[in-house]
């Protein structure tokens, strides 16, 4: 492979910049500038032109080939954070022939082609550095840090027992199995179905950590609904007035609420009306609710459920600061049972957290849902007592092939592409 250079760090001006060389000639490149490099891995070397003329002094470090991030030789360049030393070590680098700059994600895509990662960890790495909250660090973290990986590791090798087992009784098929071999592969896959099916039950949890929880502000006009987003927002971030209709479109609002992120939906007050802009701003204020993961239901009344109402859905009287009854209450105005609100918010979102699992993109869903397919079809050819033993075998190589494309060993080359483009280049 070619020697790739690249900043890892932002641009700009910062106390600390690093520039990382990867590859066959990059302990030559690095001594060239840097003289003989430090015998520990480690040292302060000053960086010095091809006229002599000393550019900066740093701090190498050199990770030798197969204990480095790209498993390649890998020499850093901790530079002092000038925009000036950063572009005068970058095209003496260039200037070198012996090494090129990275193209965007190349060090991250040498690390999988190495082996140093798999696909699912070089995702968990692109979500862990777009990370807002703590809630999207943790689970980028534990993606990142091989959870899916090892569980794919664990159903792959159940279903290679089972394949085994199966490929013994195709080994006999002239003479008698010595044991029946099915209620060990019954087991087998049993087990791997169930732990496939949980994890794909919670891929839409995982992907709202992600991408972000919806919650809807829902409630006739005038009940106080964009108050209530502005003081939640911190910021007059939605129009008020004593007028109803006010609001004709969804305003959205981003929020860290304990960890996780929250996109909170100030939607048009609900009514029958001739104003058709506004009818207009009602209809998508419902779609968008009722596509949300979560309502806040402002009402007037304590005994009123709106339509819209689902299991687990919030109902709060209005304008708290004027309401005596016992029912919970917010008033956006003044702030009362904002905090309570909020805190009810976050506990409803942290509940269904809890199912969430380590697989966190559509991709991965469709691979699990392909894999118990063809298990769904090994325990239809397994209750039938005529089906071919090699008919099994081969829906047990489509399951494990499925696993196989999840943490990308096979079938991935169209995604690469894709995923990489993400990247920064020093990455």
């Amino acid at each position: 492979m070619d020697t790739i250079f690249a900043l890892a760090t932002a641009r700009g001006k910062s106390g600390l910049a690093v520039i990382r060389i990867s590859g066959p000639e990059s302990l030559a490149m690095a001594t060239t500038y840097c003289g003989q490099l430090p015998a520990g891995g480690r040292g302060l070397r000053r960086i010095v032109d091809g006229e002599g003329q000393i550019i900066d002094e740093a701090l190498i470090l050199v990770f030798p080939e197969g204990h480095s991030f790209t498993g390649e030789t890998v020499v850093e360049l901790h530079l002092h954070g000038s925009t000036a030393i950063v572009k005068a070590t970058l095209a003496l680098l260039g200037g070198d022939g012996r090494g090129r700059l990275a193209e965007p994600g190349e060090f991250t895509r040498r690390a999988l082609e190495n082996g140093r990662l798999d696909l699912a960890q070089v995702e968990g790495l692109a979500d862990l550095i777009d990370a807002e909250t703590e809630g999207q660090r943790k689970q980028a973290m534990r993606v990142f840090a091989g959870a899916l990986g090892d569980r794919a590791a664990m159903w792959r090798e159940k279903l290679v027992r089972a394949a085994a087992l199966v490929a013994a009784t195709i080994d006999f098929v002239d003479e008698d199995v010595p044991v029946d071999v099915y209620p060990e592969v019954r087991a087998l896959l049993g087990d791997v179905t169930q732990d496939l099916k949980r994890e794909i039950d919670g891929v839409k949890v995982a992907e709202r950590i992600r991408d972000g929880f919806e919650v809807a502000i829902v409630g006739a006009p005038n009940v106080g609904k964009s108050t209530l987003l502005n003081r939640l927002a911190g910021r007059d971030a939605a129009i008020t007035s004593e007028f109803a209709g006010t609001t004709r479109d969804v305003i959205e609002v981003r929020m860290d609420l304990d960890g996780l992120p929250v996109t909170l939906l100030d939607t048009a007050g609900i009514r029958e009306t001739g104003d058709y802009v506004e009818e207009i701003g009602i209809s998508r204020g419902l779609e968008r609710a009722a596509l949300a993961d979560l309502r806040v239901l402002l009402v007037e009344d304590a005994t009123d459920v709106p339509d819209l109402f689902r299991e687990g859905d919030i109902i709060v009287v209005a304008k708290g600061d004027s309401y005596a009854g016992d029912a919970p209450s917010v008033s956006g105005k003044t702030g009362l049972g904002v905090d309570a609100l909020v805190a009810k918010i976050t506990a409803v979102l942290q509940k269904r957290v809890m199912s969430a699992g380590v697989a966190v993109r559509e991709r991965h869903e469709l691979a699990m849902r392909a894999c118990v397919e063809c298990l769904d079809n090994v325990e239809g050819l397994l209750r039938n007592d005529t089906a071919l033993a090699d008919l099994i075998a081969e829906e047990l190589r489509a399951a494990i092939a499925s696993l196989d494309a999840l943490v990308g060993r096979v079938d991935v080359e169209d995604l690469l592409d894709e995923i990489f483009v993400s990247f920064c280049i020093g990455k």
